[in-house]
């Protein structure tokens, strides 16, 4: 049976054009070999960081950006819209702030990081000068350093110009007997436990000392949302989670919560299985082939929103020659020799990684004479145009392109 759309990818972009199409009532297949990448994400929605310089309004920043950049063609009304909707569809228990105002948040490092929405428990993190931090870490926690981030935070000036103070402080508390290296992930499913979550709270109380705002490793719970209200009262000041190496916590709430809104809104989902190839009739992709245990399998489809990331999922390659390709539907691309696209200086601007997809203003992939196929939607880390990782601008191209594609569709795109 032929489904309205098959979304290709589980990251931001495919769940966002997924929940987008299911619930305006198409018919959607998601398809996807993994989890996608918000495990490995910050658990919020950077729109724009840099410019180079740090950016405070992200929405007013957008006019900086070269013509060919994914939001020059999006503008800055959709994307200041998607993410808004994305905020309301997860609810103010995952995702707050305003598109236009970003936050500056303690990364595990202690440096600061500009974000446009981030989760509730996060938000008493924002560095502003004057306040004191207390940055209390767990022993058997090795990918939160207290002392390293109190340190790095206490040489920094916030973004408003004033001072931070910080300072380091440990508790000691397994979350499980007898393990050796926890992950953030085994504090966080024992979170979910009141219990732990009161003994952890109180030995956090022990040590925090007087300060205004406590930051805490982001393992807060993975399923029971709330837990960082009830530490903090507990703790009796503000708390604030600060986001570690992946597995990422707050970046697995996101990805539950969302896929759970896809499949509530009618979604057939299909993950472990590779998008291996299409057939075509005339200047359509009739259909996709998966590779499947017992062979290959075809699924019919009236559209397609094609969003498997870039080159860090493998969706866009190079070879020993320096050939960059497209992996499936062997896309055009804005460069296929990657030799003179990386330089010496590694904080230097690396263009490989602008490489990608052009497409029209409905999302459609181009090629040199127009659509490439007619119903072939790009969103995402294919488009083209954004060095995302420097400007800290993937997750909102993420968004604004799969809603832009699931928009094109819902407006008649779907045969």
């Amino acid at each position: 049976m032929s489904r309205d759309a098959i979304v290709v990818g589980a990251g931001l972009a495919g769940l966002s054009a997924a929940l987008r199409l299911a619930k305006a009532g198409k018919s959607v297949t998601l398809v996807a070999k993994g989890p996608g990448g918000l495990g490995l994400s910050q658990g919020t929605v950077d729109i724009l960081g840099y410019t180079p310089e740090r950016v405070t309004a992200p929405l007013d920043a957008l006019g900086k950006l070269s013509a060919d950049h994914p939001y020059a063609q999006l503008g800055a009304d959709a994307v200041a819209a998607s993410v808004a909707w994305l905020r309301d569809e997860l609810g103010p228990e995952l995702l707050a702030g305003d598109p236009a105002s970003n936050v500056h948040l303690p990364t595990a490092i202690g440096a600061i990081r500009p974000t446009a929405l981030a989760q509730p428990s996060m938000l008493a993190g924002n560095i502003t000068g004057g306040r004191r931090y207390a940055v209390v870490g767990v022993r058997q926690l090795k990918d939160f350093q207290a002392d390293l981030i109190a340190g790095n935070l206490a040489r920094s000036s916030a973004p408003d110009g004033g001072t931070v103070s910080a300072r380091a402080a440990w508790i000691d508390l397994p979350a499980r007997a007898g393990e050796a290296d926890p992950s953030g992930l085994t504090y966080a499913r024992a979170m979910d436990d009141p219990a732990f979550a009161e003994r952890f709270a109180d030995a956090v109380a022990a040590v925090a000392g007087d300060c205004d705002v406590v930051l805490l490793p982001a393992v807060l719970g993975v399923k029971r949302l709330g837990v960082w209200r009830e530490v903090a009262q507990r703790v009796g000041r503000d708390v604030a989670e600060v986001s570690l190496q992946p597995p990422s916590v707050p970046g697995i709430r996101l990805f539950d919560a969302l896929l759970a809104k896809v499949k509530a809104a009618g979604a057939r989902h299909i993950q472990g299985s590779l998008v291996t190839g299409f057939a075509s009739e005339g200047d359509r992709v009739a259909s996709l082939r998966l590779a499947a245990a017992g062979g290959p399998r075809d699924l019919a489809c009236s559209n397609v929103v094609y969003a498997p990331g870039g080159f860090e999922s493998g969706s866009l390659g190079v070879d020993s020659y320096g050939v960059i390709s497209e992996r499936v539907f062997g896309l055009p691309l804005t460069a296929t020799d990657a030799r003179d696209l990386i330089g010496p200086d590694y904080w230097a601007s690396q263009k490989l990684f602008a490489v990608g997809v052009t497409t029209d203003d409905k999302g459609r992939a181009l090629g040199p004479d127009g659509p490439f196929r007619s119903n072939l939607y790009v969103a995402g880390g294919l488009v083209a145009g954004a060095e995302r990782w420097t400007e800290k601008s993937g997750d909102g191209i993420a968004v604004a392109t799969g809603v832009r594609a699931a928009d094109a569709i819902i407006a008649g795109g779907a045969a």
